[in-house]
Parts: C-alpha cells; structure tokens; sequence
C-alpha cells in the first residue's frame, strides 16, 4: 500500500519477508480445508505455478500494508465493539460507504461481464492491503476520501521507476508518478481503468466507488474467470507482481468470506505494518488537493522524539559540527538519473501487422503489433505501450475494455490483444501510444464487415403450391451458414422475381402480406437468427396460375431460388354414358 496514515502505530519492521513468515505461520494455525459454500480456503488455494502478471500493474508494484488478519473469528459478538486499532469481530468491520462501493461493483460486473464471478470480498481484501480501506471509511457521504491518498513517487529510489504519465492531474506530481485512491491506481492504469461508479459524471480514483468498479473492471479483463483459481492468481499478480501480495490477498479474501459486517464510515481498523517498512513513504496530505512538490523525494511522518544520550547535550544545546567532506567552494554535482528504456524511444514502427478485417460479432484473426525503436532503430525492451481504441465503434479488445497497456519484449515489440468486432461496420482506429514519452502516436486500421453467409438451404422439403385466391400451406424456411458455419445475424432479402434471367420483383402471382394487409413482393430487413434460420411470413395467391420463383439473397452473396405453384384443383371427368339397349 501506498498511503501512510496520519499516525502510524509502529509495532516494529515488518518486512515482506516477515510477512511471508507469517502467512505461513497462519496457515499451519488454522486447519485446512473446504468451508461450508465448498470453496478452498487460502491455505489450499495454492498459487498456480504458470500464474504470471503482466510487466505492467495497477499499482505500478508500489508498497502496501502487510497485516494480517486476525485468528479470532471474523463473526461480530455483542461485547465487541467498533473502534480503530482493534482485532477480531472489529477487524472484519467495513466501512459502511466502502462496503456498499465494493458491493455494488460486484452487481455491475455481475450483469456486465458474468462470466468474470467477481466477488465482492476480493475488493474488500485488496482494498485492505492497499488503503486499510480507505483508512478506516475516511470518506464523505459521495464516497470521495477526506484527503488524499497517495503513494510514494515513483523514482526508483526503492521503487519502481515511471516517470510522470499525467501531469500530474490525478497525483499532482509532474515529475513520477504515484498511486492514487482507496484502491491505489497509478496514473497511466486509471486513464483507461478508470470508471464512474456513483453517477456523478466523473471517474476519480480517490471516490472509493469510481475506484472499487474500476478494480473489479480491471480484474476482469483478459475474460478471466475469478472462480477459477489459476485466473484468480493472474488477476490479482497482475495488480501487483508479487507472490507476498497473493498470499495477503487470498488470506483476506478468504477471511471476508467467513463472515464481516458494516461500521460506522471512520471508524474502521488502520494497518500498521507496510511491505517497505514504510521508508520512503508518502504521507497522506493534510489539505484535499495538496500534494508532494514535483520532483521531491517524499519522507515518512516524525517519529517519535528519542531520549538524549549520555554525553550529548539535552534541549536547545549545542553539538561540535562535523568537518565537512568536501572543501569548502567546491561546487556540487547534482546527482543524476540515468536514462529509463522509455527515455531512449523515438518512435513507433509497425512490426507487421497484417490485414485487420473481421465480420460483425467475430473475433480478428491478426493482432497488432507494434516495435519501439530508437532514434538509431535499435528495438527498445520493456517499455509500455497503451492501444487506444479510438472513434464511434463498438468494437473492443477481448473481455470488453478499449484500452490496453502491454509491455515489450526483448525484441522491443508489443502485441496488442485480440480486436472483437462489435455490430458498428466500417473502419476502426486502433492508436499505439508509448506511456511516459511524448512521441507520435502510431494508427492501425481494422475494418469490420457486415455478417455474411455463403450458403443457403431449405429446412424441408414439402412442396409450395396453392390454388388460386388461396394461402401456401407451408412456409419457406431457410437456413445460412459460413463456410460451413452458423451464420448468425446475417441480413437477408426474400423478393418475388419475375424469372431466373430478371430479378426484378413481378407485379402477378404469390404474395406477401405487410403490416397493413397490403400485397407486397419484396421484403428486406430480414436476418437470420442465433442458429442461422430465417423463416419467411405465409405467401399468398393471387388469381394467376402458373409457376413462380421465390429468390432469398443474404449479404456474403449466398443465394437461394424456390419454386412456387399455383394451380386450380383438379375435378374429376364424368364417367361415359351406358350405351342404349337393342
């Protein structure tokens, strides 16, 4: 976590490794095996080994609260009540405003993207490490936190190194970044994260709804199945790389599960203990809006004041300066920081990328891949490069988001994720921008088709005839597919021709009827439906007999004729008259 509180209890270093130990610890101490929905508890819930993140994450890897949570049952007792600091029934407390933020994320992404299965305890567990939930329910009744929460900078100096992506308008540093809100977004995640969950028309990290639908968006990317435990793993590395992190997380997730309750917003439990042991930390401002002056290196809070010791003067004494090192009017070199991967970029190259085409609702078969190149055109390994789906189209990226951030391999290359067409045809602009580097953007071109089919056929094979003034007895029933596929969705037309050499509509012969009982010859707006059939209103006769064609034509060009009778019933001849007797 990110944030430090106003006053931090310091119970001693509480390193990653400490943590590690004692997850371990905890683990042995509480029995394993399946609760009572039959899920896995976190001591079997074992990491997948293939499980990896991204080199990109949600927090940009920035620090966070080790504690864990307590052995007593989570379940409230009545003698127990809440108040900060507290262990137990008083850790398991929510917020009030925090818990609702986080449940209702799970109803969102429960109808926007079922087949995720986010629960909403998994927030609750990451919004614990990241911010002891939005320091204990510091929020106002919007949900927006009271002040600010921000992470360190993001210089290098102990963390990560990501120069400033916004400047500074989410974290107010134009120099690093640094995480940002209850749920700990840095920068260049929120611009294409970053959500707007209570309706107010603005998507702010520091509003624990914004930032509780933005997490469980953004753990459910890449169609990951959070009931699944190898796509739980991957979900939460991928918001902060670190196996400790997982092992946390999964322990306060589980321990959400067994039971947790609401309290009163500020009143909830504050972490101790950071996976930095809190050098280097942020503090959190202490006026909405101010932040960390661009370019300087955040310090911890004042620690407590130490007694004197023997031998050193007490109070306002003095003490014998120390000799300089360097002579006096030596000039100061300021120290520098060499150049990141991102610093050396120039430009973009297509790393090709061949034709994007893909039908209405398929998936593209090609990806797009871009190269990051020096000035020299020597590919340039991890760096970040953001694919922006731009302009009015429904198409996305798989699992629904219109941005992504990928990270390039050795070769300097990064390969965007699969396109999904969506139903908008035309063309699509896909835009490759490199985080942190103000270089021109690269545009890829996709193009969405229309649906199409390739063949047509009969369902039935009864034949079409009618008497004259009558109605068909059977309907024309059609089935399209594409290269041998259900062809879904596809717009077809059904007209009345004249003949096989002249497709034009005739003015004579069978029918249809529209909406106002009148004669029509030609329908269009038709579409197959989800298992490629397309069945045709009843048809109807005039008092023309004879044969007629009946053509169905789909986009794609597949093409059917049927042909229609209509022909007056036949009557039986008489019978020859008795010949007269002799």
């Amino acid at each position: 976590m990110a944030a430090q509180f106003g006053r931090r209890l310091r119970k001693g270093a509480a390193t990653t490794a400490v943590a590690a130990v004692a997850v371990a610890a905890l683990s042995a101490s509480q029995a394993p095996g399946v609760n009572d929905h039959g899920r896995q508890t976190a001591a079997d819930a074992t990491p997948s080994p293939e499980a990896s993140a991204s080199d990109g994450s949600a927090t940009g890897n920035s620090p966070y609260y080790t504690d864990l949570p307590p052995l007593k049952s989570p379940n409230p007792s009545p003698s127990t009540g809440p108040g900060p600091g507290g262990t137990g029934a008083t850790e398991a407390g929510i917020p009030a405003t925090v818990l609702d933020a986080y449940k209702k994320a799970e109803s969102t992404l429960r109808e926007a993207k079922p087949g995720c299965n986010l629960p909403w305890q998994l927030l609750a567990a990451i919004g614990r490490v990241e911010s002891g939930q939005a320091r204990g329910g510091r929020v106002d009744a919007e949900g927006t936190t009271i002040k600010p929460i921000l992470g360190p900078q993001l210089d290098g100096n102990g963390f990560a190194l990501i120069k400033d992506t916004d400047d500074g308008a989410y974290d107010g540093n134009s120099s690093y970044d640094q995480a940002v809100g209850p749920m700990q977004f840095i920068p260049s995640t929120w611009a294409w994260a970053g959500r707007d969950g209570n309706g107010d028309g603005k998507k702010d990290p520091n509003n624990i709804y914004d930032a509780a639908l933005a997490a469980g968006h953004y753990l459910c990317r890449n169609n990951w199945d959070l009931s699944q435990q190898g796509d739980l793993d991957r979900a939460i590395l991928s918001y902060n790389n670190s196996r400790d992190y997982l092992n946390l997380v999964m322990r306060w997730l589980e321990y959400y599960r067994k039971g947790t309750h609401e309290v009163p917003d500020g009143t909830g439990t504050l972490p101790d203990n950071r996976s930095d042991d809190g050098e280097g930390a942020s503090p959190t401002p202490t006026t909405p809006g101010t932040t960390t002056p661009a370019g300087s290196t955040p310090r911890p809070g004042p620690k407590p004041d130490k007694p004197d010791k023997p031998g050193k003067p007490a109070g306002g004494g003095t003490t014998t300066p120390k000799p300089p090192t360097t002579p006096p009017g030596t000039p100061s070199t300021p120290p520098t920081t060499p150049p990141t991967p991102t610093d050396t970029v120039d430009h973009l190259e297509d790393a090709g990328t061949a034709k994007l085409t893909a039908m209405a609702g398929d998936a593209f078969g090609r990806r797009i891949s871009t190269r990051a190149e020096t000035e020299a055109g020597k590919a340039v390994a991890k760096v970040r490069v953001r694919f922006t789906i731009v302009g009015d189209t429904d198409t996305t990226f798989t699992g629904g988001e219109d941005v992504a951030t990928v990270a390039t391999n050795s070769s300097g290359v990064a390969v965007a994720p699969a396109l999904q067409a969506g139903e908008k045809t035309g063309t699509v602009t896909v835009r490759a921008t490199v985080v942190g580097r103000a270089v021109p953007g690269l545009d890829y071109k996709a193009t969405v088709t229309e649906r199409a089919a390739d063949a047509l056929a009969r369902t039935g094979d009864a034949a079409l005839t009618c008497a004259p003034g009558g109605t068909f007895a059977n309907q024309v029933e059609v089935k399209a597919t594409y290269k041998g596929a259900v062809a879904d969705g596809v717009a077809a037309t059904a007209t009345l021709i004249k003949s096989a050499d002249d497709p034009t509509a005739t003015d004579k012969g069978p029918y249809f009827k529209d909406a106002g009982g009148k004669a029509v010859r030609t329908l269009t707006g038709l579409k197959t439906d989800a298992k490629g059939l397309l069945k045709l209103p009843e048809l109807y006769a005039d008092d023309t007999t004879g044969t007629f064609l009946l053509r169905v034509t789909t986009a794609g060009g597949a093409t059917l004729t049927v042909e229609l009778t209509v022909a007056a019933a036949e009557t039986s001849s008489p019978s020859p008259s008795a010949s007269p007797s002799a």
